[in-house]
């Protein structure tokens, strides 16, 4: 949805996390005015079970490009190989990681951000709020697109537009139990953060929710109770969309979805 743009550099790093090796790539824009660059955290979709950091590669080329900042791309651990809670705590890791070699990378570890796709959406929501629980600092900005947020509905109860989807819940109940295996997982807030208890202190949020979209009403009371905790919060519906429309389309939907994410990055660190 978005050309492939050339950067300033792109470092290719395998980190070591309690998980095992990980690999990420930081994106450096071109242009930029700062030595010292904030960053951008990216998360990709892929049900929790399948895609890799670079089907994301375009898009974090552009937003490192408008926004100034540096975008770290992590190839986060799949299900079922590695269920609930393996990503987010080598994706934990992988954030000490950054901060501890923030000199040599030339990023300001004062000003962090977090985004993802779907799955990827999950892992942000759930990392803030594992910061939250460690009381560490918040990112500035938690970008949530058409996020994945309850394992405790079932699937077959939530609003699916997609008739084949619809018609076989079942291959979405195998996704899910690969993901959380043992049922008293799905409640976990790190799992499902739509059951979390929230408060005023979590980073402020922009949540992209697909008109058809199986996962909109999750999205939408996440979106609420973020508000109602005192979080600001930009919750923006796009009509038309389906689940992960930001990578398929429709093409100007993408395109402006992309722009505003680029846009909210750019006032969190100018905030």
């Amino acid at each position: 949805m978005i050309d492939q743009q050339h950067v300033e550099s792109q470092k290719d790093i395998m980190v070591e996390t309690s998980i095992g090796p990980t690999a990420i790539t930081l994106y450096y824009p071109l242009e930029a005015e700062q030595k010292k660059h904030p960053v951008y955290i990216n998360f990709h979709g892929g049900a929790f079970i399948m895609n890799e950091k670079d089907m994301d590669d375009p898009y974090c080329r552009y937003l490192a490009n408008e926004t100034g900042c540096i975008v770290l791309n992590i190839d986060y651990v799949k299900a079922p190989e590695y269920p609930f809670p393996k990503a987010i705590e080598q994706s934990y890791d992988v954030f000490k990681w950054m901060k501890e070699h923030a000199e040599d990378l030339d990023i300001d570890p004062e000003k962090v951000m977090v985004g993802g796709q779907s799955s990827g959406g999950n892992f942000a929501a759930a990392f803030c709020l594992l910061l939250e629980e460690k009381s560490e600092k918040q990112p500035l900005l938690q970008v949530l697109s058409y996020p994945m947020l309850d394992f405790v509905t079932p699937y077959s109860e939530k609003p699916e537009p997609n008739k084949w989807r619809a018609q076989f819940p079942q291959a979405a109940h195998f996704l899910n139990i690969c993901y959380v295996p043992e049922k008293k997982m799905a409640k976990n807030p790190l799992a499902s953060p739509v059951f979390a208890d929230v408060d005023d202190h979590l980073a402020p949020a922009l949540i992209l929710i697909a008109e058809h979209d199986a996962f909109r009403p999750e999205a939408q009371k996440y979106a609420d109770k973020l508000k109602a905790a005192g979080v600001p919060v930009q919750d923006e519906l796009f009509k038309g969309c389906g689940h992960a429309f930001t990578h398929f389309g429709p093409k100007e939907k993408a395109q402006e979805a992309w722009a505003l994410i680029a846009l909210k990055i750019k006032e969190a660190v100018d905030r």
